[in-house]
Formats: C-alpha cells, structure tokens, sequence
C-alpha cells in the first residue's frame, strides 16, 4: 500500500501531512503548491475536480481511494492508518471519535474564516495591502469561538486532561490547532484565553508540526 499526499506545508495540507508524521507513516509527499497552476492541471483535476489542495491518495489492495478537504483528510489517516490503542493520536473510543468529529468541523465552522483573516491581514499580507480593520473586526467575532474552546479546555483541565478530546494529543488537537495557529499574530486577544493559549503553543511546538509546516 502506498500513501501519497499532495499539497505543501504552507496550506491546508499540512494537517494530513502532520496527522501523518504523528504516526511515523511512510508515505508518498507530492509537492503542489497551490499558486502557479499545478492544481489546474488535467492530471491534478483528474484527482479532485475542485483544484484545492490537499489530496489524499490511499492505494489499497481493493483500489486507490481519493479524500479531498483538508479536514476530512486529518481524520481519514487517522481513522484507517492509525492504532486505536489509547496511545497514538487515533481516537481510541467512540467519545474520543465524537470529540475529534464535532470539533474539526466546529472549526471550519466557527473558526476558519476569521482566523485566515487575522493572519492575512496581520501578517501574511505584504504591510502595505493589509486592512487592520479587517483583522480588528475579525478578532470582535472570534471572542465567541475563543470562549467556547477555553470553556472547554478548562473543564479538560479540571479532569486532568491538557487536550481536546482526551489526556493525550489527538487528532481532534491537530485538526483544531491547524486553524487556530492562524490567531497567533493577535497576541493580545489570545491572551485573554489562557487555557487556549498555553494548548495550542504545545501543539504548534509538537516536532512534527514543525516538520510539517515546513514541507515544500
């Protein structure tokens, strides 16, 4: 069986790309960068006909199965390549699979959208075509989400859990921290949410976060 993974650290791929170095996977990395016309391509269209990446080719003995969406990607490693054993980052129960379920798509939901503002506009950007007051009413709505996952991780907390859906790193934590990185050029509104702030810099210090990020 062979496990390619189409996309670059500086996008969306890097969430399957970091599922997958969790788990120490062997697996196929084909660089596609997301500007420049290499997703338009009739061979990349072939494999996902929107011309996003990233895509997932899994070739298994009944067949080469195609996953697109960056999140649905995450969780379908984690979910057929991954060891429920309560050890790895695979949920180990159908709690710990709801939890990592609802929060990724929480997250695409309720974060995603302004969190790729804040970084655009506060960092990414080139200065002079940035828009603070984008980025400013952006963080206004992200209050709302914030205090929903520091919520939750407080009550993580008081049962002696430091992760989302468990007492370990899972994949719930890659799927949510992907997004909620992108916050980080907002230092003053993380910091009013402690219990986010001191998750998500343990997540993004994880080695294989920083390998994946940094996959071209």
């Amino acid at each position: 069986m062979t496990l390619k993974i189409y996309g670059i650290g500086a996008s969306r791929a890097a969430r399957p790309l970091w599922v997958a170095l969790e788990l120490g996977l062997p697996f196929e990395h084909i660089p596609t960068p997301y500007a420049g016309g290499a997703t338009r391509t009739p061979e990349f269209l072939a494999l996902n006909p929107n011309g996003h990446i990233p895509v997932v080719v899994d070739e298994r003995p009944e067949g080469a199965l195609t996953v697109w969406e960056s999140m649905a990607c995450a969780l379908y490693i984690a979910r057929v390549h991954g060891n429920p054993d309560g050890q790895s980052i695979t949920p180990a129960n159908a709690r710990e699979e709801a939890e990592a379920l609802r929060w990724s798509f929480w997250t695409v939901s309720e974060l995603e959208k302004d969190a790729l503002t804040v970084l655009m506009h506060r960092m990414a950007m080139p200065p002079d075509q940035r828009k603070p007051e984008l980025a400013e009413q952006a963080e206004s709505r992200l209050k709302v989400p914030l205090a929903v996952l520091e919520k939750h991780l407080q009550a993580q907390n008081a049962q002696g859990k430091a992760y989302l859906a468990a007492n370990r790193f899972t994949v719930a934590d890659i799927c949510v921290a992907s997004v909620a990185s992108w916050i980080r050029p907002a230092g003053g509104l993380l910091a009013q949410y402690p219990s986010v702030s001191n998750w998500l810099q343990a997540c993004v210090d994880r080695p294989a976060q920083k390998q994946a990020r940094f996959m071209k």
